[in-house]
């Protein structure tokens, strides 16, 4: 007997041994040359190999970072959705073993005729036993039961299943991991933002204490009967204009600062400064490393192709649904029964069962739903590839922005410089007669622009850094996480 068993057990394994997977395998496609860039040569060091806080080294950045990487909702979300799919795939698992299982049963009859009635299980009577002197009897029984059922998983349909649930796991932490450079580039792309409206507010300031002062001696002068009224009201037109300016960026200031508190998952409230805007310490070099690390690295790649990844294993559980299922089941237990005072039991029941089951009338509808599932398959792939081709396109757009903005910036610091001069000159002929107020008008207004002209582009440049950074994905997931 047992050799008999034995035998029996070591015929399943060899059974499930050979069973085969239906679907195909991923693979990740062949995505074709991707060893060189448009506008930087290769390298193995890269800008993403470091962790962020040696790109952004201003310290009250570094700690709003910290706070929006604890307590940023989306942040929060994504975890939750981490560990959802966690339990998805442990789900998953336990499809592929043994289930177990118990049942227990109990009831008690009761008959005041002369002759008692045994129920059949199955509906009407089994039995009448006489009841003989006096009045009804009592039938009861009582049962327990425990089994196992196991689904021989022949076609791959549960492993298949558990391919799918763990590429979507990993898809989700690679989800997490770009809501993390996300927010990682978004609260240092807003407080770069936040500097420059501050280094404006200071020169939009400065700009109209200086207009102040030109109305004043102006007024002066035009009581004196030196300039024409003409020339006061245009000194005013521009201190005016300078002040509506102000409270514009007054406004954007806050505002600013608005966004910040809910990337830090927080109320509107005041931000801390750092460093100023011009004090902001920029990496000598910012080299992008080799294309081809892109693929390991930037989490919206990978996540991308996990979904391919789910999508494949997913034709593979529609082309199992076609085929037989086989399950095997096996009841063990105890019963017991008594008739008044005539017992009998308890007995030892045992039970073993396999099914067959198998789609007949619906195949059809089965073979169109894994048509359905391959040509989900192909959408997440055209996906997979629009997801690299972004890629490239956002790591060439922060390349070209980092090389033309510091171009663009030393351009923009000399021509400040020139129209400084230019304006304290003509301020000097004006106050000694000896130019227009044109001359004045044309070159303060000129320099006012020029001044915050060159701090958008110093902003820009900060910013180009953050972008390349995020573009390139930050250090990989083998490397100093984000």
């Amino acid at each position: 007997m047992r050799r008999r068993t034995s035998g029996i057990v070591i015929s399943v394994l060899m059974l499930l041994t050979a069973a085969c997977m239906m679907g195909p395998d991923y693979k990740r496609p062949n995505l074709g040359d991707l060893e060189s860039w448009r506008l930087s040569s290769d390298t193995s060091e890269s800008i993403a190999n470091l962790p962020w806080w040696e790109v952004l080294k201003d310290r009250e950045l570094q700690k709003l970072i910290r706070t929006a990487l604890k307590e940023n909702l989306d942040l929060l979300a994504a975890m939750a959705s981490i560990e959802e799919f966690q339990a998805q795939l442990t789900i998953a698992k336990f499809d592929l073993a043994p289930s177990a299982f118990y049942s227990g049963n109990a009831f008690v009859f009761h008959s005041d005729t002369n002759g008692l009635g045994i129920p059949s299980p199955g509906g009407g009577t089994l039995a009448v036993i006489p009841s003989g002197q006096g009045g009804g009897k009592t039938l009861s029984n009582e049962s327990a039961n425990a089994g196992i059922k196991w689904e021989l998983d022949l076609w791959g349909r549960i492993r298949r299943s558990i391919e799918a649930t763990r590429a979507q796991l990993l898809s989700q932490e690679e989800n997490q991991r770009a809501v993390v450079l996300g927010l990682v580039s978004n609260v240092a792309e807003a407080y770069f933002d936040l500097r420059a409206l501050d280094l404006q507010l200071d020169i939009t300031k400065r700009t109209l204490a200086t207009w102040e002062d030109s109305v004043r001696l102006s007024r002066l002068r035009f009581e004196h009967g030196d300039i024409p009224k003409l020339d006061l009201d245009r000194f005013e037109a521009e201190r005016a204009g300078t002040a509506a300016r102000l409270a514009e960026l007054e406004q954007q200031a806050v505002q600013k600062e608005n966004q910040i508190s809910i990337l830090l998952g927080h109320r509107p409230s005041d931000i801390p400064r750092g460093l100023g805007l011009n004090d902001q310490p920029l990496l000598p070099e910012v080299p992008v490393g080799l294309p081809s690390e892109l693929l390991q690295r930037r989490p919206d790649i990978l996540q991308s192709e996990q979904q391919l990844a789910a999508a494949t294993a997913n034709i593979g559980i529609a082309q199992a649904l076609r085929f037989p299922q086989v399950s095997l089941t096996g009841i063990g237990g105890v019963s017991a029964f008594q008739v008044s005072s005539l017992s009998q039991g308890p007995f030892m029941t045992a039970a073993a069962a396999g099914s067959l089951s198998g789609p007949l009338l619906n195949a059809t509808a089965l073979g169109y739903q894994v048509k359905v599932n391959e040509a989900k398959a192909r959408q997440a792939l055209a996906q997979y590839r629009k997801t690299i081709l972004t890629a490239f396109k956002e790591v060439e757009d922060a390349l070209i922005a980092v090389q033309k903005t510091r171009e663009q910036r030393r351009a923009q610091e000399q021509q400040v410089a020139a129209l400084q001069s230019a304006w304290r000159f003509a301020v000097q002929r004006y106050q000694g007669g000896r130019a227009s107020y044109l001359d004045v008008l044309t070159a303060q207004r000129t320099l006012f622009d020029a001044e915050l002209a060159l701090v958008n582009t110093r902003r820009s440049q900060l910013v180009s850094v953050v972008h390349l950074y995020k573009a390139l994905g930050g250090p990989s997931p083998k490397m100093t996480p984000v």
